[in-house]
């Protein structure tokens, strides 16, 4: 009788170690991902402060001596508003007034060429 009590326990013991392992696993493929989005972050992070110091060294000393927390946004904002927008045209779509937001079809659009260069 004692022996399969014994025998009852280590498997028990078994099942125990089994889920274990299982959870070992899971924590592992967890840690993996969260070490990819970490590295995938810290090089987000690295290419933006790149950016940001090409956007102050941009900007004119005269300028900036006026007011430098204005000026920065306006560039900024200018910048990054006019790189969506040429984004948009070369993914397919209209930025111009007339048909803005519909599907180019593969055309050329010279209204959008137009306002894209008055923003140069």
């Amino acid at each position: 009788m004692k022996d399969k009590n014994f025998l009852d326990t280590v498997m028990d013991f078994e099942q125990q170690l089994e889920s274990m392992q299982q959870q070992f696993r899971e924590l592992k493929a967890v840690v993996a991902h969260t070490m990819e989005e970490h590295h995938a972050l810290q090089l987000e992070n690295h290419h933006l402060r790149a950016r940001l110091d090409e956007l102050h060294e941009a900007v004119p000393e005269a300028a900036a001596a006026v007011d430098p927390v204005k000026l920065e946004r306006a560039v900024m904002d200018i910048g990054e508003g006019y790189d969506n927008l040429a984004r948009l045209y070369h993914e397919g779509y209209h930025v111009c007034h007339v048909h803005f937001g519909s599907s180019r079809k593969g055309d050329d659009c010279l209204f959008c060429l137009s306002f894209l260069n008055k923003q140069n």
